[in-house]
């Protein structure tokens, strides 16, 4: 891995990019093909046919209230795979709130949620359209500078490891290090509820390609 990333980063300033670039490139090798769950999804999601976009809407479907669903917290896990280490990314570009990343399979899923490692939950959150916090214990205010359409997010499951990024500036939005995972990891999303119309944007999982 060592010798891997010095290659990377001599490759990188040939070709003129910085190390910020570089680092996130490299990432972005460990990309998995993450679609949505249905079985687990609050009853006033809306998601698309391919798995890759929800939104919130006022009305409740009809839906099998399965021991996997959301009962409350407005939410979806994406569907489960086995990678020690994986990369996403997710468009968040339109929106005022959101809540982005991964959770373990046991997490609690009927009521009220506590987003926070101490329950499974590794995230990062826009509020308001101006809030940028990281749930981790206690919560982190994030800059508002970096301000990012699209999210990457790197989980490094035996480094214990969970990273957030900017995917447009290659900047590091927020790290969760020295986690101790005791069962598979699942990506997490949450709309949020559409606050009348101005957060009615999705949340799209985004195709991953290397940078030019």
């Amino acid at each position: 891995d060592g010798c891997f990333t010095v290659c990377t980063f001599a490759e990188a300033a040939f070709k003129g990019i910085g190390e910020k670039e570089a680092e996130l490139e490299k990432l972005r090798e460990f990309a998995v093909d993450v679609t949505l769950d249905p079985d687990t999804a609050h009853p006033e999601l809306v998601l698309s046919d391919n798995g890759k976009r929800v939104h919130h809407v006022d009305v409740r479907k009809d839906v099998p209230d399965n021991p996997k669903r959301f009962s409350d917290h407005v939410s979806v896990l994406g569907k489960s795979f086995s990678h020690q280490r994986f990369y996403f990314e997710v468009l968040v570009k339109g929106k005022t709130d959101w809540t982005i990343g991964v959770a373990t399979e046991s997490i609690e899923r009927k009521g009220e949620l506590t987003l926070q490692p101490e329950s499974g939950f590794w995230t990062i959150c826009l509020r308001n359209g101006e809030e940028y916090e990281a749930f981790d214990k206690p919560v982190v205010r994030l800059t508002r500078r970096l301000n990012p359409e699209r999210v990457g997010v790197f989980v490094d499951y035996d480094g214990g490891l969970v990273s957030f990024y900017n995917v447009d500036t290659t900047d590091l939005l927020y790290s969760f290090t020295g986690c101790c995972f005791a069962e598979r990891l699942l990506p997490f999303f949450s709309p949020c509820t559409n606050i009348g119309g101005t957060n009615s944007a999705p949340l799209i999982i985004s195709p991953v390609s290397l940078f030019d």
